[in-house]
């Protein structure tokens, strides 16, 4: 198991998904000189003080391969990752525009269906954007607009709390990419009705002072984002594998790579973990503790009776989003 461990690690350290984090760094170490005090990079959302709460404003891109291969999911996956940012910072969903670029108007009109329908089943009008339909190139930008009156953030976690993942397993993979996808056949009245009160679980949560800090399980894959949280908050965590919520047929590499459609990692008291919990598992979503927060700032790992570090934060930064 302990070859096993090392050998898991290390294809995750090296991935393509992590590498992509990295480069955050050379956006955060450009544009963050003259972010102002009240916004701090490398949340799920730009968090803009707005009288009694918080204006949240995210965006999402999409490679041409992605679109071009699933046009009518991407359309729908720029409504659905951006929700889920809003959701993962304790807020509601406002409105979304979206950028598309299409080589023709048939390969547009796919694309703006499935972006249709995600808006449609969560909720959240499309209420502009730009389109050109003349490009060499197919290409998708969704950005939204949320609201907040408590935050969730990534930079609230502390040592002493427990880390809690929440994913709805009620899901199939979208091969040949590693989505999860726990949403897309709900396009229905009852599937939407599902959908946003799954999502209305998150701001519950914090405006009922039972969690700070929360990030959306992204491409980054589950230990990924937990490594992103860790950094922003300057702490350290232990998780162990065996504890994480996965599908039954889902193999442990295949799963800590994925990005699933409702995936949540959130750091609480010990003694409100239960409660949080709870909540999850009234909607038949999936909830345990998986790890606790400390303060070596390295990600160690326990799988079986083996225990390693994933990576060092004070040796090496992730993001460069340090508090």
């Amino acid at each position: 198991m302990a070859h096993e461990l090392t050998t898991l690690l290390r294809t995750l350290r090296h991935g393509r998904a992590l590498a992509g984090k990295q480069d955050i760094a050379e956006t955060v170490a450009i544009l963050g000189r003259d972010t102002s005090d009240g916004i701090r990079l490398g949340d799920d959302c730009a968090a803009i003080p707005d009288g009694d709460g918080y204006l949240l404003l995210a965006s999402e891109g999409f490679q041409d391969s992605f679109v071009r291969a699933m046009p009518w999911f991407a359309g729908y996956c720029g409504v659905m990752v951006n929700v889920s940012d809003i959701a993962a910072m304790g807020g509601r969903p406002v409105a979304v525009v979206d950028a598309l670029w299409s080589d023709t108007s048939e390969a547009a009109a796919s694309i703006l269906t499935g972006l249709h329908e995600g808006a449609r089943t969560y909720g959240v009008p499309v209420v502009g954007g730009h389109t050109n339909m003349r490009s060499t190139h197919n290409s998708l930008s969704v950005a939204i607009l949320g609201r907040a009156c408590h935050l969730l953030t990534s930079f609230d976690a502390r040592p002493g709390e427990v880390l809690i993942a929440a994913i709805d397993l009620r899901g199939r993979w979208h091969d040949p990419h590693p989505f999860w996808d726990a949403s897309s056949a709900l396009c229905g009245t009852e599937g939407a009705a599902r959908l946003r009160g799954d999502l209305a679980l998150l701001p519950g949560i914090a405006e009922d002072g039972l969690s700070r800090a929360a990030k959306d399980i992204s491409m980054a894959g589950l230990l990924g984002t937990a490594l992103m949280l860790a950094e922003c908050s300057g702490i350290g965590m232990t998780i162990t594998l065996d504890d994480i919520p996965r599908p039954d047929d889902a193999p442990m590499e295949r799963w800590l790579s994925a990005f699933p459609s409702y995936g949540y990692l959130l750091t609480a008291r010990p003694e409100d973990a239960e409660a949080i919990m709870a909540r999850f598992h009234g909607r038949a979503i999936a909830a345990s503790v998986i790890g606790q927060c400390d303060s070596t700032q390295r990600l160690d790992v326990t799988w079986a009776d083996e225990k390693e570090t994933f990576w060092d934060l004070a040796r090496t930064p992730l993001m460069g989003c340090v508090p």
